[in-house]
């Protein structure tokens, strides 16, 4: 039938119109703490991502499911736990972590193909195999300077192409990195977080310094001049990576796709000092999550529901419209037996059992819901950071209560390099044992009991350790109890642990 060329030239508007709508910028830092304006930082110069929040939803009750950047990634890109993605530890350099093979049928870059989106990465990678996590395009910037990131990806946001987009954007900053300040007044000098040395700035970028006696003091670090002269240079850092965030929106803006796009912000995990990175107190786990949906008509709302980096790809597909809601998997599963036939040099015995659903749930039905409850409790491990790192723990908390099992205590706590080094730390361990470190001494930081239990409704600060005190045996036990039927209901080969240490 010939179609009359007034209705073909309508259908061809409508078709320009809606090809490049629901696209997707998922935006992640590195090792950054909630410390931004949106919630409630004091002096965080933050402002493009407050404007997000506040027309979009900020996730008060955000958790990362390991503080250490390998095994966190893989967790964000497969909606898995890392004991069924495999992703323990760091991929790079002799470490060599990489995901099960089986995860390709999960796989966020994977499933979001599927869904019909042309998928693009841009900045930090850090997890492994790449025919599991892979990308159909990928971009090249310095991952310290989130505005020529956002230029560089300008291309892949605007291109031709009737399919919607998904950008993973993932920046270096405000990790560790780039030398020491010499400038700083302390014997022991401050990591520069990606900052240029002598105050000078980053091509594009507008420079927002922070004064020492300005910076709030998180509570698991002590008030030192070591600690603020290292927290002015990460928040220095925070405030570039919000600068990015404003040169995308232009981006979007310019180009009228601002109201067609759904961006995501979060961290990997928390800061990267001694209390926060690679451990699972709060100030480890706890992340910044801002999710603005165009489609959303419920903004500024301020959420106190527990989500979970396992949540994630499940959350995104959900949006593209590629969730089987009876699976809670991909409407459209690869078969990964069937997709490695076409690589032989893959050992067959990295396949692994089909995966056809993920640990993780959707937050896009509750964006606009307040008091919307998603989880009730949520899980989180760590075993690896670097590969010498050993040092399993186990968490399960919910709104009350939050029980760390750790379940190589005999063992000094292991530190990442860059953490042991910092001056934030070295300047309090060098004064002795005793000396305080946040709400604990230095050595009640390396020498840890087997079991830690916080009242977390009444302590949020985790200062006071309930598992010897009579009076919370029963809940010590209930909670023990949860997490072992946690760690067989999600298949932990650290469920041994418990019978034979």
């Amino acid at each position: 039938m010939k179609i009359p060329f007034p209705a073909l030239l309508a259908a061809l508007s409508l078709s320009s119109l809606t090809a490049a709508e629901k696209n997707v910028i998922f935006f992640i830092t590195d090792d950054e703490s909630p410390t931004l304006g949106c919630y409630g930082d004091p002096v965080a110069k933050t402002p493009a991502i407050d404007a997000l929040a506040a027309d979009g939803t900020v996730f008060l009750n955000a958790f990362a499911t390991t503080a250490s950047c390998s095994a966190s990634r893989s967790v964000v890109m497969s909606g898995l736990h890392n004991h069924r993605n495999g992703q323990y530890g760091h991929q790079h350099s002799y470490h060599k972590f990489s995901s099960y093979h089986n995860v390709v049928s999960l796989s966020l870059p994977r499933v979001m193909a599927n869904a019909g989106y042309r998928t693009g990465h841009i900045g930090k990678y850090h997890v492994a195999p790449e025919q599991i996590y892979r990308y159909e395009t990928y971009m090249k910037a310095s991952g310290r300077n989130a505005v020529d990131m956002a230029n560089k990806a300008r291309d892949f946001i605007t291109a031709d192409d009737e399919r919607p987009f998904f950008l993973y954007f993932a920046t270096s900053d405000p990790h560790r990195g780039g030398g020491k300040d010499e400038n700083a007044e302390s014997e022991l000098k401050p990591d520069l977080f990606g900052n240029k040395p002598d105050r000078k700035a980053h091509e594009g970028v507008d420079e927002v310094f922070y004064e020492l006696d300005e910076v709030p003091i998180p509570h698991f670090l002590s008030d030192t001049r070591e600690t603020r002269e290292e927290l002015a240079h990460y928040y220095q850092s925070v405030s570039r990576i919000d600068q990015g965030v404003a040169r995308l929106v232009e981006i979007l803006k310019e180009t009228d796709l601002y109201d067609k796009t759904m961006i995501v912000f979060t961290s990997d995990h928390g800061m990267a000092f001694a209390g926060g990175k690679t451990t699972v107190y709060e100030g480890g786990l706890k992340v910044p999550f801002v999710v603005r949906n165009p489609y959303e008509e419920n903004r500024g709302v301020k959420h106190n529901g527990l989500i979970s980096h396992i949540d994630i790809t499940p959350s995104l597909l959900d949006y593209a419209g590629g969730l089987d809601k009876k699976t809670n998997g991909p409407k459209k599963l690869v078969d990964h037996k069937k997709f490695w036939k076409d690589f032989p040099e893959v050992a067959k015995d990295n396949l692994g059992p089909a995966l056809a659903s993920y640990h993780g749930k959707s937050w896009i039905p509750i964006l606009g819901k307040p008091d919307a409850q998603h989880w009730d409790t949520i899980f989180a491990s760590h075993t690896f950071h670097e590969i010498q790192m050993y040092y399993p723990m186990r968490v399960i908390r919910d709104k009350e209560y939050k029980l760390i099992w750790n379940i190589a205590h005999p063992l000094p706590y292991p530190f990442a390099s860059d953490l042991w080094a910092a001056s934030s730390f070295q300047a309090q361990f060098q004064k002795s044992l005793d000396a305080p470190y946040g709400q604990k001494s230095v050595g009640e930081y390396i020498h840890r009991p087997q079991f830690e239990f916080f009242k977390i409704d009444d302590d949020p600060y985790e200062a006071d350790n309930l598992a010897g005190d009579p009076a919370h045996r029963e809940a010590l036990a209930e909670y023990q109890e949860k997490m072992k039927e946690f760690q067989k209901k999600m298949q932990d080969p650290w469920i041994m642990k418990w019978n034979y240490e």
